[in-house]
């Protein structure tokens, strides 16, 4: 009894310690990184806040209203950094983990599905930087008081750009999430496209919840929005059809 107990346990343990390494070997990516980017993390907030310091009034600039926040804001943002740039490497982990338990016909759309997930996010956090950010940021300066001098603290404009970064990152998902619930049989594309006026109005209120109170963010994280379920429902039929 005890024996099958033992034998029967062991594929459970040999599961957890790979999955121990593999996670271990994510740290270990994110720290070899982190210390790269360590040097540069001046640099790195100031290339960040261009955005921002682009539409601050001449007299003005960004302060620290923190002792600490100096030194653990740059932190942050390289650490945070670190773990953006390594997760090519930290979804590669996870898919040699889930690979060997799919079929042939499963790893054929998982691995363009995991590859199509990393562009997207990028992209929709290089959309939030080179788009969004410049038109909320002008909106904000440009709505100050008369007499109210525009110094945004530094450890409060890492928070409101990494909320967005995630904001848009994950909202370029979508086409992922429709893909993967049309290939399961979970959701048909067909009639998923019939409830486009439902999706729009949830696109506007995701974006009132995860953007600034302003109808440009709004609006910039929206439509993307609503664009990429027209794309995922476009590919959910071509894998629906295969499937």
């Amino acid at each position: 009894m005890t024996e099958q107990k033992t034998a029967s346990s062991q594929p459970l343990m040999a599961h957890l310690l790979e999955l121990r390494n593999r996670l271990l070997r994510v740290f270990i990516a994110v720290l070899v990184i982190f210390a790269i980017l360590f040097p540069f993390s001046e640099a790195l907030y100031l290339y960040i806040s261009e955005p921002l310091r682009a539409f601050l009034p001449s007299a003005s600039t960004m302060i620290a209203t923190e002792i600490t926040s100096p030194f653990l804001t740059p932190f942050k943002l390289t650490l945070v950094s670190a773990m953006f740039v390594s997760m090519p490497y930290t979804l590669y982990q996870l898919w040699a983990f889930v690979a060997p338990a799919l079929y042939q016909q499963e790893k054929k759309i998982a691995v363009p599905l995991f590859c199509a997930s990393v562009i997207l996010f990028y992209t929709g956090m290089a959309f939030a930087y080179y788009l969004v950010f410049p038109l909320v940021f002008m909106f904000f300066t440009s709505v100050a008081p008369e007499g109210i001098s525009v110094m945004p603290d530094i450890r409060a404009y890492l928070d409101f750009v990494l909320k967005l970064f995630m904001a848009f990152g994950l909202s370029f998902q979508i086409p992922i999430a429709v893909v993967i619930l049309s290939w399961i049989g979970t959701v048909n594309p067909n009639k998923l496209a019939k409830k486009r006026p439902y999706v729009f109005v949830l696109c506007f209120v995701i974006g009132m919840l995860l953007t600034p109170p302003d109808i440009i963010s709004q609006a910039l994280l929206a439509i993307p929005m609503w664009l990429l379920f027209e794309v995922g429902i476009l590919f959910g039929r071509l894998v629906s059809n295969k499937s």
